[in-house]
């Protein structure tokens, strides 16, 4: 039985253990879009911890079952998708294609590497949702490339409601094994910040592409 609740804190306990996640609501980093941020995700660094890696694998799988049911193959979303969704599709002993984030340059120019059958059911394996811009760029490859996708899996999901609103317009449904809501209740219990961060926390993922413009510390560049 998969137990959604428990495997959001276990996700959240894991990447606030290895600092995969870190939490800076009044020193926050700065995304490409120039929006400030009090977490910094870098997911990557699951791979390096054997046994939390295994857990990821093995709860990605299990996702995949409790919502999508039976699929045909995995799909892994270029870059950091990629290693996840081999370590799945072995789990579930399926075939593995991944999709660039533009066609190769040279050669084929391919913008999906691999081969499986035309029609098959797939399912995408990302990292991290932030605004999903660019995992539904990568399903509408797929889509386009004559592939059923039956949704989206993640590690992890900030929750935003941009987020949530580009995955409705693209009616593609999406999963994560935690969440920005888990991850609060975790670490604010476990005080990974103090008590009078949570507000600024809080209020981030509210509005984030106005958050944090009052804050003058120096923000961190968000790789």
């Amino acid at each position: 039985m998969y137990n959604k609740s428990e495997i959001e804190q276990k996700i959240a306990e894991f990447l606030l253990q290895i600092k995969a996640i870190k939490l800076q609501p009044t020193n926050p980093f700065t995304w490409a879009s120039g929006w400030k941020s009090p977490i910094y995700c870098d997911n990557r660094i699951t791979l390096s911890y054997p046994a939390i890696r295994t857990y990821i694998r093995q709860k990605l799988s299990e996702l995949i079952q409790e919502e999508f049911g039976s699929v045909g193959a995995i799909a892994g979303v270029a870059t950091a998708g990629i290693p996840q969704g081999a370590l799945v599709a072995q789990e579930l002993g399926l075939p593995f294609i991944y999709v660039r984030s533009k066609p190769k340059e040279h050669g084929t120019q391919s913008l999906i590497e691999g081969e499986i059958n035309e029609g098959q059911r797939v399912v995408v394996i990302e990292d991290l949702i932030s605004t999903g811009k660019s995992s539904l760029q990568a399903v509408q490859a797929l889509r386009d490339a004559g592939y059923e996708v039956a949704g989206l899996v993640a590690i992890f999901s900030y929750g935003l409601d941009v987020s949530v609103e580009n995955f409705q317009q693209a009616k593609c449904r999406f999963a994560t094994l935690s969440n920005y809501s888990a991850l609060l209740a975790y670490a604010a219990e476990h005080h990974f910040f103090p008590a009078t961060d949570l507000q600024l926390l809080e209020e981030w993922r509210k509005n984030p592409s106005t958050w944090g413009k009052q804050l003058t510390n120096t923000a961190h560049d968000h790789i």
